[in-house]
């Protein structure tokens, strides 16, 4: 992440602003930046008191409109830590082995590991903490910005990210490692939106609904989007 000006930092929060309008949200568009090894913590940000899963953190940060920061002792689903880069996949995740023999999605074990070696991932240990918090009040300017919301507000958020320069979104997911790697590692490793349908533990462990999917958004992003969002929704018909 990089260090911010007031101003950016400012426009940053207008833009969660309008989103929020925009889209008619129940819910705050998710600050997410990964800091990287040897880096420092922005100043003001806290330590998240309590250790839970990332896609608990995000669900919490939407609602809570909450700031704070974790290391990869406070992530207790040591997958999705180790998607961002904080630290090393579990054995028994990499090999396939816990898709396969616990939870019985796949046929054999050989298919569960072809599965989970296509899952993006950062560099292991590259990252020192992630932070979170709502993007219409952040302190910080994110990587990626994660938007939980129902398929039509989805629908928009896709036709404002084509509003420049029109093409496809292509999106890429398996039911797995879902709000850790295909709404931020993905993102933050290719630069474009990462758009997921959420995963077993994502779905078990938080609130979101079943009605709602998420989307990663790489920060770079916003503007555009927000200038799509402002065209495409202004000219809908007032719901």
């Amino acid at each position: 992440m990089e260090t911010a000006s007031t101003e950016q930092i400012k426009e940053i929060n207008e833009y969660g602003k309008e989103v929020i309008e925009l889209l008619k949200l129940e819910t705050s568009p998710v600050a997410v930046a990964l800091v990287q090894k040897g880096a420092e913590i922005p100043e003001g940000v806290q330590r998240i008191k309590d250790g839970m899963k990332h896609c608990q953190m995000m669900d919490r940060v939407r609602k809570t409109k909450e700031e704070f920061y974790a290391v990869l002792e406070d992530q207790t689903c040591k997958g999705g830590a180790a998607a961002m880069g904080l630290g090393h996949m579990p054995p028994k995740l990499a090999s396939g082995e816990f898709y396969y023999d616990k939870l019985k999605h796949f046929k054999t074990l050989e298919a569960s590991k072809k599965t989970l070696e296509r899952v993006p991932m950062l560099e292991a240990e590259s990252r020192l903490a992630t932070l979170y918090a709502p993007l219409e009040s952040a302190s910080f300017v994110p990587d990626v910005v994660v938007i939980i919301c129902s398929p039509k507000q989805m629908m928009l958020l896709t036709q404002a990210a084509l509003y420049k320069e029109g093409g496809r979104i292509e999106a890429e997911f398996a039911g797995k490692q879902s709000l850790c790697s295909d709404a931020v590692a993905e993102p933050y490793l290719t630069g474009k939106m990462g758009i997921t349908v959420g995963c077993t533990g994502s779905r078990t462990y938080t609130d979101i609904q079943e009605s709602e999917l998420t989307v990663g958004i790489p920060a770079k992003m916003l503007k555009d989007l927000v200038e799509g969002l402002r065209a495409i929704v202004g000219k809908a018909p007032a719901h």
